[in-house]
């Protein structure tokens, strides 16, 4: 579908290399540049995520390298980064530059928090976004610990964004073609796609078929706990300088229990004293206590609590129209205004479609 289309991914962690995966799968030509820098240890030489995609390795710190891709960014279609805000300018590829030498390149930033806000510059995980955003609040039965909502995983990731991508890849070979196309866009095969990311860290160990033994669903540091207000707070510091953070600003460091990240045989024990620690204050301790931090720990809230936040508020995330709590559009584009539009009365346009058929 895609085929023509060149897109150029910088090499990074998580979602980027996934939907660039995706623009793979759909026919685009994607060039990963891949660092100079070793494979993590235990990772395959084939990654999972980059399949369908050609491999260039570069130094973006040496000059001939950086005037290289450049020159590769200027026959392509997209580029595909998922640095913090700023890692990208200081490279001397920031939009600004690169948008002047190729001025209809799509210019895709993939973070957790946005290129501006107060917490754009900081750390943080999946787990802490959705907490944060209002989305990871109706997950579970009141009283337990909050988890991903299901109809993010199947609903809207399995199915809608999987039709959103099918379509525009219709559209895009109609363009081309003048044919169009049937899409096919099962829950079922966009559920199981998306498992590819998680996938990938089998091979490094990282990933059990037993639940509650890999990296993201078993450790005591990437969960939520509940507060002594009977809140919740999302805790998520996976790599090892986040989890000192996150060890040193909760008081934890002379524990021995913690010493070690990875040893599963601590990790009830490191449970048992996390739930006690968080128990002992009100979330709002927790948020003032880890604010500006990059140790990963963000607070769980209603959709309506999060609007009030400031990061949330200066991005106008939650917004209200019609007296009615929605998010505003996703993803953000720099040459537009951002437009939520009402929704109309049932019936409100039918005359006005009858006159422009008749």
């Amino acid at each position: 579908m895609l085929e023509g289309i060149r897109i150029i991914e910088i090499e990074g962690l998580g979602p980027g290399p996934f939907a660039s995966m995706m623009l793979a799968d759909l026919g685009a030509d994607v060039i990963v540049v891949h660092r100079h820098s070793q494979p993590m240890p235990g990772m395959p030489e084939r990654n999972i995520i980059d399949r369908g995609k050609r491999s260039i390795i570069l130094n973006l710190k040496e000059e001939d390298d950086l005037t290289n891709l450049k020159k590769l960014l200027q026959t392509s279609d997209g580029l595909i980064e998922g640095f913090r805000p700023g890692v990208m300018e200081r490279l001397g590829i920031g939009p600004e530059v690169v948008l002047k030498e190729n001025p209809s390149l799509v210019y895709g930033r993939m973070t957790g928090w946005g290129q501006d806000g107060p917490k754009s510059k900081q750390a943080g995980h999946d787990l802490n976004y959705i907490g944060l955003s209002g989305a990871l609040w109706y997950a579970s039965p009141a009283g337990q610990a909050p988890f991903t909502p299901p109809t993010l995983v199947g609903d809207i990731g399995g199915g809608s964004l999987y039709l959103v991508a099918g379509m525009l890849a219709g559209l895009l070979n109609a363009q081309k073609t003048g044919k169009g196309t049937v899409v096919d866009a099962a829950i079922v095969d966009g559920s199981a796609h998306m498992m590819n990311l998680l996938m990938s860290t089998q091979v490094a160990g990282l990933l059990s078929p037993t639940r509650g033994e890999s990296f993201l669903d078993g450790p005591p540091w990437s969960r939520c706990y509940s507060t002594a207000d009977n809140k919740w707070v999302s805790v998520q510091c996976l790599e090892p300088k986040f989890y000192e953070e996150f060890v040193k600003t909760m008081g934890l460091s002379e524990n021995t229990d913690f010493a070690s990240q990875m040893d599963q045989s601590t990790w009830p024990k490191m449970k048992k004293e996390l739930t006690k620690c968080f128990s002992k204050q009100p979330l709002d301790h927790w948020q003032d206590l880890f604010e500006g931090s990059d140790a990963c720990v963000e607070p769980v809230f209603t959709p309506e609590e999060s609007k009030h936040h400031p990061h949330i508020n200066e991005r106008d995330i939650w917004v209200e129209v019609d007296d009615q709590l929605q998010a505003s559009p996703a993803p953000r584009f720099d040459n537009s205004i951002k437009e939520i539009k009402k929704s109309p009365r049932r019936g409100e346009h039918t005359q006005e479609i009858l006159d422009s058929i008749l």
